[in-house]
């Protein structure tokens, strides 16, 4: 087996769909089926079951993939090593992110690229996307990850991923006696919701006012942990990317789709300030190329991981409404 077959056999482990892993390892979807094959006729044994709807690791594949995951992580540490040598860049890289995008580990992206480049003294700051769109443009900060679209404009921008809203709200809040919420039922409701520095809470404020809601925010944070502690006690409810729903403090509270099937697409990307062929940009630029380089995604605060918890929530929960109060209606997160 190579390294490719890893690699894909790890993005397809991650994704547990067929298009995605593909786009995530930058090959067709075809070729990363023949690769996936090849890798099990190499072994013997299927290393995925598929059906039209899912992909799962076999036991076999499960066995397989930390390994390989291991393998991959030796490699890239190989060649860090190999690059620390062979190329001594210096100088400085000023680096800012919103709080848990959920498309990058932004310590991960640290990490490698200390190790990468030893002799570039890197400086993080932690801001609103909105405070950091600032920052570059005065070149305060080379390099930002930002959930923010509007006000970019000649920026050089790498967007890294795209996901809905959702709300979320607690067990007990007055919202779960309604089956289906509408615009005119979030209206009344009190909402926890974060500083207008960052990129959602401009994109709650356009969707809500795009549907007549005049809201409240009762409480104001700076921290997606805090935010879900607030919703969890009932102080309010909350609109979210959907990957916040894998948090651990996000277990026990109820998740709805916007209402109407309504969708607002929350975009992540990375910006620069200076141009690719400035010398300036040179750090800058080793960074955005370890993104394409490697899957620097986090393990627990992934669009997909949310999904497959959402999923195995919705089901938990009608399985307990149809066990625990089956002559009423159901009231699951939909």
């Amino acid at each position: 087996m190579d390294l490719r077959q890893l690699e894909h056999l790890v993005a397809l482990a991650d994704e547990r769909h067929f298009t995605r892993a593909a786009e995530a390892s930058g090959i067709s979807q075809s070729g990363l089926s023949s690769s996936i094959r090849n890798l099990e006729q190499e072994l013997g044994t299927p290393l995925f079951d598929r059906t039209s709807r899912r992909v799962e690791p076999t036991e076999a594949g499960l066995a397989l993939i930390p390994h390989a995951r291991l393998m991959l992580e030796q490699a890239a540490r190989a060649r860090d090593a190999v690059i620390q040598t062979s190329h001594q860049v210096s100088g400085s890289l000023r680096i800012g992110a919103e709080q848990c995008l959920g498309f990058v580990d932004i310590a991960a992206v640290l990490d490698r690229f200390h190790r990468r480049y030893p002799l570039v003294e890197t400086e993080f700051v932690q801001a609103g996307s909105h405070d950091l769109v600032g920052k570059v443009r005065s070149g305060a900060v080379d390099v930002a990850f930002v959930a923010a679209t509007k006000h970019l404009g000649a920026l050089p921008r790498v967007v890294l991923g795209q996901e809905t809203l959702v709300i979320l709200h607690a067990a007990n809040h007055p919202l779960s006696a309604i089956l289906t919420p509408g615009w005119e039922d979030l209206a009344g409701m009190d909402f926890v919701d974060f500083a207008p520095s960052w990129g959602v809470r401009t994109l709650n404020d356009e969707v809500l006012a795009a549907h007549g809601v005049n809201r409240r925010v009762r409480c104001t944070v700076n921290d997606v942990h805090a935010l879900l502690e607030l919703v969890g006690r009932g102080m309010g409810i909350a609109i979210v990317p959907e990957h916040v729903i894998g948090k651990p403090e996000a277990r026990d509270l109820i998740v709805r789709d916007l209402p109407g099937a309504a969708t607002a697409d929350w975009t992540v990307s990375a910006i620069t300030a200076t141009a690719a062929a400035d010398p300036r940009a040179v750090p800058a630029n080793l960074l955005l190329e370890l993104l394409d380089s490697g899957r620097c995604l986090p393990d627990h605060c992934t669009p997909e991981h949310a999904h497959r918890e959402y999923a195995a929530r919705v089901l938990a929960r009608t399985e307990n409404v149809a066990i625990e109060r089956a002559p009423e209606p159901e009231r699951s997160f939909r």
